[in-house]
């Protein structure tokens, strides 16, 4: 079942149960999703795909995340809960993210693999990563934890 299918289906069974938690979150999902195949017709794209919907979702997330750093600077506390909530019903639809234990782990491997030893290597490192763990891997984090490996 595709991505779209998964996340209508969610948000049906939302509304019928009347979950206020999650259906407008949903309904948020689903209009960046339309959008998005609205923008796709300009390039003859028929159809999203899944990876451009996980894209979405992590750029939804991180919005958020920047969201919540802004409310709890300002002690919006009501307005920071909410942000949380929305995070959480996203994170359902997205692949799960590798613990910062086995990230730091493959980022050793690829490390030996590409036979980096400085930082002039992260680029070639980053690269092999991207195309083995897109979906799996928070690059926030990645990118850190290559700095004090190469250093």
């Amino acid at each position: 079942m595709s991505l779209k299918k998964q996340i209508d289906d969610k948000l049906n069974q939302a509304l019928k149960a009347k979950d206020k938690n999650t259906y407008p979150t949903l309904r948020l999902i689903v209009s960046a999703i339309k959008d998005a195949e609205i923008a796709g017709r300009s390039k003859d794209q028929k159809e999203i795909k899944d990876s451009d919907i996980i894209a979405l979702l992590k750029k939804m997330i991180k919005q958020r995340n920047e969201s919540c750093e802004v409310y709890q600077k300002a002690g919006r506390n009501e307005l920071l809960e909410n942000e949380k909530k929305e995070i959480e019903v996203i994170n359902v639809f997205l692949p799960k993210q590798l613990s910062e234990e086995e990230t730091k782990k493959i980022c050793q491997d690829t490390i030996k693999s590409v036979g980096a030893s400085s930082m002039k290597d992260m680029g070639k490192i980053m690269g092999v990563l991207k195309s083995k763990y897109a979906d799996t891997l928070d690059f926030s984090k990645v990118s850190s934890i290559l700095k004090g490996l190469l250093n």
